[in-house]
This record gives structure tokens, C-alpha cells and sequence, in this order.
């Protein structure tokens, strides 16, 4: 059975929406559960204060607007938003960064615009656009993977931070975010990026601690967990190839054509590949069937257009990961990309005989 949701205006069964969301977050898990094994207990409890968050607004909004609560607020998207936003916030941000975030993508993002299948954007990447803008120093605190830390952190430590700043024993994010030599440490891209402009070749880059033997510590298994997540996703047509291969595809012609032009200043094709929320954007945010395009044509130029804005942004723009910036991107071209390659109707185009 297809589970496919076609944008607004459309009419959806309650049961294959809540089965839908239900089967994406399942999927997820392989993915969650390498952020847990790598990064410690920091987005599962930010994934749970995000699902409180947007349960408690989205039956808010809807007493307020006299809706049908138990349908709406058990359909599984509110809690899907919320699972997605979880999973994209750095592990120490603090614990009013998910408030924050879930409010808006619920309240604003999917509530203002009249609920499921009316928004034009994707909730939670508008959230973690919005945070990222507004609290850049709390969004771009990122914790490097538990073997680089100096310190050992357990479930109490990680809490205590979200809520307080400061660990119990008294260490602050930035100490924490402090590797064993006495540097602070970023993500692979963000790594990547600041040590090009800094006149270190790719290759040099590499051999950065966060990096690892490959495409950087943790990162490529929770690229590879959510691609596992994407494939099942696949397997049981929950979603449509189209848009991931076409993201993924046009993602790696990018930056194999950089990589070919100047390989000392861009990275690899797999680099970009298993770094960052590419596999998560690919699969799990792309894919939202409300604020993508419909048509299979619509889709591979979707897709494709994401992939060259995302190696675009990371190559030149001001963010080491451009996820999120280029879905809201491609969920205002849309309604454009789908004015142009919506199938006609049969005969539109033949002439009226006389």
C-alpha cells in the first residue's frame, strides 16, 4: 500500500497519514540511535522536549480554533516535526532553543497557515532557520564526538547542561566542547571550510582529529543509519525515489565537478555525501509531500535544485551545512517547478474543429 500525500488542496485518510508518519519515524531511529552512540544523550532528550513542545501548541491551536483535537493532534505530524527538529539542534543547545524552535514550527510555520497540507515550508527546517538567525552562538555550539572530549559525560552531565549551562562538577559548554589538546572543536564541514579560508588545503584538512579516518567521527554513521532509514522508507513506498536520487545525484555532479576544478579547496564527493544532515534531508525532509513538489518531473527538479543550492551554500555561502536553507529555497520554488511540469490534460493543447 503507497502511502504518498500529494500537496495541498488534497483530501488524506487519517489512518494513512498517522501509518505514514508513524513508518518516518521508525526509519529515523538507525539514525538517532548513532547520534546516542557518538554524541552522547544531548538530542534525545532535546527530541523529547520538542515532541512535549508541539503536542501541547498543536492542541492548543486547534481547541482555539475549534478543530477536532483527537484526530489532529494524534495524526502524527506534530510529533514527526518535532522529531526532525530533535535531531538537527546541537546536543548542548539549551533547553529553551527546542521551546523555541517547536512553537515556531508548529504555532507559525504549520498552524498559521491552516494546518496539514496548507503549509509552504517544511516546519521543522523553517525552525532550525529561524533559531540559527536569531541565537547563532547557542545553534552553532556543536559537540564533538565522545572520544575527542576531554571529559567524560554522562546522562546527569548532559542534563544539567541543557537546563543550566554548566555540568555539576562547574564546566561550561565550551569546556566541554574542548578536545584533549586544548582546542575547541567543530563540525567536519565547519572544519573543512574555516581551515580553507585559513589557506590549508582539503588534504591538510583531513587529518584534523574531528575528521577521522573518513568523512569525520560519528557523522558518516549517522548519515549511513539515516540512509539505512531512507531505503526502508523506499521499500515500503512511503516515499517516492525521485527526489532523493535526484538530490543525491545532483549533489555528488557538483562536487565532483568542484573536486575535478580545484581539489585543494573542495572536498570529495562522499565527504559531502556522509557529513551533516545530507542523508537526513535526503530521505526524511525533502521528501515532505506537503511542501515539495508533486509531479515525477517536479520532483527530479526538485531534488535537483536542492542538491546544487546545498554544495553552492557550503562552497561559498556563509553556513558550513546548507540543509535547511535550501529546502525553504526549493519550497518557495514549488508552486513554480510544479506550474511547469504538472502533466497536461489529455488534449489540452488540440485545436477546437469547425
Amino acid at each position: 500500500m503507497a502511502f504518498w500525500i500529494a500537496s495541498s488542496p488534497h483530501n488524506h485518510q487519517q489512518s494513512e497519514t498517522s501509518a505514514l508518519m508513524r513508518l518516518v519515524i521508525y526509519a529515523a531511529i538507525p539514525g538517532i540511535f548513532a547520534q546516542w552512540y557518538f554524541f552522547g544523550w544531548g538530542n534525545l532528550i532535546h527530541i523529547l522536549l520538542a515532541v512535549i513542545t508541539a503536542i501541547v501548541a498543536e492542541f492548543t491551536v486547534l481547541s482555539l480554533r475549534d478543530k477536532k483535537i483527537t484526530t489532529q493532534l494524534f495524526d502524527g505530524s506534530a510529533i514527526l516535526t518535532a522529531v526532525l527538529l530533535g535531531i538537527s539542534l546541537p546536543a548542548l543547545a539549551p533547553w529553551w532553543i527546542t521551546i523555541i524552535g517547536s512553537l515556531f514550527a508548529i504555532v507559525v510555520v504549520k498552524q498559521l497557515y491552516g494546518g496539514l497540507g496548507h503549509n509552504p515550508f517544511n516546519p521543522a527546517m523553517a525552525a532550525y532557520v529561524m533559531l540559527l538567525i536569531s541565537f547563532p552562538v547557542q545553534m552553532t555550539q556543536w559537540q564533538p564526538p565522545l572520544s575527542l572530549l576531554a571529559m567524560d559525560i554522562q546522562f546527569n552531565d548532559t542534563l544539567a547542561v541543557i537546563f543550566s549551562g554548566y555540568t555539576p562538577q562547574g564546566y561550561s559548554v565550551e569546556q566541554i566542547r574542548t578536545h584533549i589538546d586544548g582546542f575547541t572543536m567543530a563540525t567536519p564541514l565547519d572544519t573543512v571550510k574555516t581551515n580553507i579560508t585559513l589557506g590549508l588545503t582539503v588534504v591538510e584538512s583531513m587529518n584534523d582529529p574531528v575528521i577521522g579516518k573518513h568523512f569525520g567521527i560519528g557523522w558518516e554513521w549517522i548519515n549511513a543509519g539515516f540512509l539505512l532509514g531512507g531505503l526502508f522508507l523506499l521499500s515500503k513506498k512511503a516515499i517516492h525515489w525521485t527526489t532523493p536520487v535526484s538530490f543525491l545525484a545532483s549533489l555528488f555532479v557538483c562536487s565532483f565537478i568542484g573536486f575535478i576544478i580545484s581539489p585543494d579547496s573542495s572536498a570529495s564527493t562522499m565527504f559531502h555525501w556522509f557529513t551533516g544532515a545530507t542523508m537526513l534531508g535526503a530521505f526524511f525532509i525533502l521528501t515532505d509531500p506537503v511542501s515539495g513538489a508533486t509531479s515525477v518531473k517536479g520532483r527530479l527538479v526538485f531534488g535537483a535544485l536542492a542538491g546544487l543550492l546545498v554544495y553552492l551554500i557550503r562552497k561559498f555561502g556563509g553556513y558550513p551545512d546548507a540543509i535547511a536553507f535550501a529546502v525553504l529555497l526549493c519550497n518557495m520554488a514549488a508552486p513554480l517547478i510544479d506550474q511547469y511540469t504538472r502533466p497536461r490534460t489529455y488534449g489540452h493543447n488540440l485545436g477546437v474543429k469547425k
